[in-house]
């Protein structure tokens, strides 16, 4: 396979052809942040915290989902970056209801570090507060669609590594949501396995185990090693 080589925040690097950026930048110490990647499953491209400046290109890019070429000059971390990110982590937190007082993830989510890691002590956008359904029926786990910010990692993950396909992103636009089955309580769900693997590889507090509380929801490090390898490997075991 042939070797690409390219910049990077002014660091020469060599990535194999068909790595992302995000890869490339990765193998290379390159720190690009991400919410809706997760290793393991395809990306998605979806939450748009990974973009990048190519010299060039008038449009900034996803990393995770964009291959490096010969000769690419890349910056992950302008100040137009800078501005693009903040203000994607405060539309998130304005589009739902993200109360992190009362979350089970507080202190434990990936989106209250971003915000923290892109300097967002609050939300320069008008807070929506949508009016957003609580799924407790299953018997081990709930899903809290207020928190939920559709990365659709569980859906990956669902789809990809368990094989059960339990998940969906029903209607377009700001109507969006995750759907189990056919529209059907996740209770109802005959093809849900109970894995828990959705658990965790959502990022916020969306998806969470049943009696926890605030600031106890916790991710099983054993089980996500198994998410990033289980493709390659081919380890289809629950």
């Amino acid at each position: 396979m042939s070797v690409k080589t390219l910049t990077i925040n002014n660091i020469p690097v060599a990535a194999e052809q068909g790595k992302t950026i995000l890869e490339a930048a990765k193998e290379s110490g390159i720190h690009i942040p991400t919410l809706c990647y997760l290793e393991g499953v395809s990306p998605a491209a979806a939450c748009r915290v990974c973009l990048v400046e190519i010299e060039g290109s008038n449009k900034l890019q996803p990393a995770c989902v964009t291959q490096v070429a010969e000769g690419m000059v890349i910056y992950t971390d302008t100040p137009k970056l800078q501005q693009y990110r903040r203000m994607d982590i405060e539309l998130l937190f304005a589009e739902g209801n993200h109360v992190c007082a009362v979350c089970v993830a507080n202190g434990n989510c990936e989106l209250q570090d971003l915000a923290v890691e892109v300097g967002m002590d609050h939300s320069r956008f008008p807070y929506r507060f949508p009016d957003r359904s609580v799924d407790v029926s299953h018997p081990q786990f709930g899903i809290d669609h207020n928190r939920c910010i559709l990365c659709t990692r569980c859906v990956r993950v669902c789809d990809e590594i368990e094989g059960a396909h339990v998940w969906d992103v029903a209607n377009r636009g700001e109507n969006c949501y995750i759907v189990s089955g056919l529209h059907q309580p996740w209770g109802e769900v005959d093809a849900c396995t109970s894995c828990g693997k959705c658990v965790d590889a959502c990022p916020t507090g969306s998806i969470f185990r049943k009696g926890t509380t605030t600031d106890e929801k916790s991710r099983d490090r054993a089980k996500l090693e198994f998410l990033v390898n289980a493709r390659e490997k081919h380890e289809w075991t629950r």
